[in-house]
């Protein structure tokens, strides 16, 4: 097996990790003060990550894109997730689900999203339907040539800088073998659609800057042209384009690993206690050995996913034990680079423990740590029909 990186991508990190430390790095503290990214800043900073070729970078090329496959991507996204989550998100990722648009769809929303025109937003989770998403109770009733939406949507993120939303709603019901179940259909919706509206979602310890909303669909009316994908068939658009979003979770978790274990082992070599340096004890010492050795079997996990993505070979317990490991790997690193720091490590003049607080929701977002070992232990049980 090689594990090499090709010359192509050391210099998507190594332009990465420049950008992080010019462009975002000098804003974090004020993000963090003030719960907010500015409309100047994020002009800023989408203008300079497309100067760069760092926004849209996961798209393909002929569509406007960097065309970076997701083995690039996840290079690319660990050297974004070293900075503060509302400052490296405006390096725009658009929602891979977008490639299914097809017709009027790509030159309303894919080919702007690319270009740095139009922003979209991603709106599944209900109040009553987590990670039970056959729960959801957004309905989209068809109506002549129409669909009526009526329902509600929170937990969604980014909605303040979006233009359009990629709305999951049920359309349908079907039999199956644990009774009914709800069809799902996908749909393209402008922010300004009438019986839309946007309401502030709630505080969050997590990512500061970095809002929740509350959508609220109110007989709301959109043509059968929002449709992306088949009718009743969302869960298909879903399947082709979204494995990847787990793997951008893990790796920007693992940015954030990367970013505490630097700062771990410079205060453990520079700080003396005793009348000698810290990482001359065991306590700290060892503690760094395991950090690392998380860090590294997440990175691995990651990868190997990602590759075989670009392959056509991913399962669902590969994204699994990828997100899994790394939001894992990443509660475990911020609290153990924490206390290696003592006192200071909680002080807000260093961003650990901004990196502690921000590991939280990880294990909670795009499926739970608890979904995921679930959908581990079916890939490894079914087979031998347990």
């Amino acid at each position: 097996m090689d594990f090499s990186i090709t010359e192509e991508q050391k210099l998507i990190v190594e332009t990465a990790l420049r950008f992080v430390e010019e462009e975002l790095y000098p804003y974090e503290e004020e993000v963090e003060k003030s719960d907010k990214v500015s409309r100047e800043l994020g002009e800023q900073i989408k203008r300079k990550s497309l100067e760069l070729g760092l926004y849209a970078a996961n798209m393909p090329e002929e569509v406007g894109g960097g065309g970076l496959d997701t083995l690039s991507m996840c290079m690319l996204d660990r050297a974004l997730g070293r900075a503060s989550m509302a400052l490296n998100y405006i390096v725009y990722r658009p929602s891979n689900v977008l490639q299914a648009c097809v017709g009027d769809q790509r030159e309303q929303y894919l080919y702007p999203a690319c270009r740095g025109e139009r922003v979209d937003c991603f709106a599944m989770t209900e109040p009553g339907a987590g990670s039970d998403v056959r729960g959801m109770k957004t309905f989209a009733k068809r109506d002549g040539g129409d669909f009526v939406i009526n329902g509600v949507k929170h937990f969604i993120s980014h909605v303040d800088w979006a233009d359009f939303i990629i709305l999951m709603a049920a359309t349908g019901e079907e039999d199956s073998a644990r009774g009914k179940r709800k069809k799902i259909t996908t749909f393209l919706v402008d922010k300004d659609t009438p019986g839309l509206t946007v309401r502030p979602g709630y505080s969050n310890v997590s990512h500061r800057g970095y809002h929740n909303f509350i959508l609220e669909f109110d007989d709301c009316r959109v043509p059968e042209t929002a449709v992306l994908g088949e009718v009743d068939k969302g869960f298909d658009v879903a399947n082709d384009w979204l494995g990847a979003t787990r793997l951008q979770v893990a790796s920007l978790c693992l940015g954030r690993c990367d970013r505490a274990m630097e700062l771990s082992l410079d205060w453990a070599v520079n700080r003396e206690q005793f009348g000698q340096k810290i990482s001359k004890f065991q306590g700290v010492s060892f503690k760094l050995a395991d950090m690392q050795t998380k860090l590294k079997a997440a990175e691995l996990l990651t990868y190997e996913a990602a590759w075989k993505y670009d392959n056509g070979t991913m399962s669902d317990m590969d994204a699994a034990m990828s997100k899994l490991s790394a939001t894992e790997a990443l509660a475990y690193i911020a609290d153990e680079a924490i206390q290696i720091h003592g006192g200071m490590g909680v002080m807000s003049e260093l961003p650990l423990e901004r990196i502690w607080r921000d590991a939280r929701i990880e294990r909670i977002w795009e499926g739970t740590s608890e979904i995921q070992r679930h959908i581990i232990s079916r890939s490894l049980l079914r087979p031998l029909g347990g």
